[in-house]
C-alpha cells in the first residue's frame, strides 16, 4: 500500500522524482520532488523509517573458505597437539590424532558479522571425546595469561568429570599458568566457564560416522549455533572480535568440510542512523514511527476532503 501511494504521488505530482532503493540515494533525490507543503511534510517525516519498509536488496552470498593459509595452536604453546591436513579444494580439513586441546584458524582474521556453515563428521568408532569450534579467538590465546574467547564443544559420551553433549563456554583468564587441560577444558572449570547447554543436544552425543551440518552466527552481541538446521544455542552478551576456528580435544579422525562464510547484512543498509541496530551518528535525531503514522493520517484526510470538494 505504501509503495502504491508513492507511485500515485509520482504520477500525479512528482514527475521529476527519481525512485531509488537505497537510503542515501533517497535522501539525495528528495530535493527533486515537486510536492505541495503538506505532501512534502508527509514524505519527509518517514525518512528515518523508510528503509525498514524496503529492506536492503544487497546481501552477500555464501563463499567457500580457503583453509590453505590457516594455522594451528596447541594448549599452553604445545603447537602440534593436533595434526590438521587441508583436503583437496581447500575448504575442508582433517584432524587426525588424539591430543590436547588444539585449534585450527586463520591468524589475524575477525569473524564477527558473519555466518559460517559446513559439516562435521567423526570417521572412527575408537573414541568419544570433544569436537567443536572457537569464536573470537586471537593467535596464541591457548597459551595466554589473559584469554578471552568462546568455545563450542561436543562430547560423545560421559567420561567423568566430562559431560556428554553440546555446550557453549567462555574461556578467559590465565591459561598459561592455570590448570591442566584436564580438568579445565575437560570438565569446564577454572578458565573455562560453561554458560549454556544445547536445547536438544545438551545431553546427547555425536554419533560415529554421521555427518552433521552446522551454522554459526557471530556478532558483537549474539552467538547462535544450529545443528542440522535446528537452533541449539542462542546466547546474548558482549563479545570481542577474533577468528573462527575448529576445535578438537582428544578426538582423532574428524573431518570439518564444505566450509562457507556469509557476511551478515549491515544494519545501516536497512535502517537510518539511530534506528534498529544502526548506531546513531552525530547530530542524527530518529523520527518516531508514530509521527510517520500521523503524517499518513493527515495526508489521507487531505485526499478525502479534496475528493469531496
Amino acid at each position: 500500500a505504501i509503495e502504491a501511494l508513492f507511485m500515485r504521488l509520482a504520477r500525479e505530482k512528482c514527475r521529476t522524482l527519481v525512485f531509488t532503493i537505497t537510503w542515501r540515494d533517497y535522501m539525495l533525490n528528495f530535493g527533486k520532488v515537486n510536492l505541495t507543503p503538506l505532501k512534502r511534510a508527509f514524505v519527509a517525516l518517514p525518512l528515518a523509517v523508510l528503509p525498514a519498509l524496503a529492506p536492503a536488496l544487497a546481501h552477500a552470498a555464501p563463499v567457500p573458505v580457503d583453509l590453505s593459509g590457516w594455522v594451528e595452536n596447541g594448549f599452553k604453546g604445545n603447537n602440534g597437539a593436533g595434526t590438521w591436513t587441508v583436503q583437496a579444494g581447500n575448504d575442508s580439513v582433517l584432524q587426525s590424532i588424539n591430543g590436547e586441546p588444539t585449534v585450527f584458524f586463520e591468524a589475524g582474521s575477525n569473524a564477527q558479522g558473519t555466518t559460517l556453515r559446513g559439516t562435521i563428521k567423526v570417521n572412527t568408532s575408537g573414541d568419544d571425546d570433544f569436537v567443536g569450534f572457537f569464536l573470537g579467538y586471537q593467535d596464541g590465546e591457548l597459551n595466554s595469561t589473559a584469554a578471552d574467547f568462546w568455545m563450542i564443544d561436543w562430547k560423545q559420551a560421559n567420561q567423568a568429570p566430562a559431560t556428554v553433549g553440546l555446550a557453549l563456554s567462555h574461556v578467559s583468564g590465565d591459561i598459561r599458568n592455570g590448570g591442566n587441560a584436564d580438568p579445565t577444558f575437560w570438565a569446564h572449570t577454572g578458565t573455562v566457564n560453561e554458560v549454556q547447554r544445547a536445547t536438544n543436544l545438551g545431553s546427547t552425543g555425536w554419533a560415529d560416522f554421521q555427518e552433521y551440518a552446522f551454522d554459526l552466527l557471530f556478532t558483537s552481541t549474539q552467538i547462535q549455533v544450529k545443528v542440522d538446521g535446528v537452533l541449539e544455542l542462542d546466547y546474548a552478551g558482549s563479545f570481542t572480535d577474533g577468528a573462527f576456528g575448529f576445535y578438537n580435544y582428544s578426538q582423532s579422525n574428524v573431518l570439518y568440510a564444505g566450509i562457507t562464510e556469509e557476511a551478515l547484512p549491515d544494519p545501516c543498509d536497512a535502517n537510518p542512523p539511530g534506528v534498529g541496530a544502526c548506531p546513531p551518528t552525530e547530530g542524527s535525531v530518529p523520527v518516531p514511527g508514530t509521527l510517520w503514522l500521523m503524517a499518513l493520517g493527515i495526508l489521507g484526510l487531505g485526499q478525502m476532503r479534496r475528493k469531496r470538494a
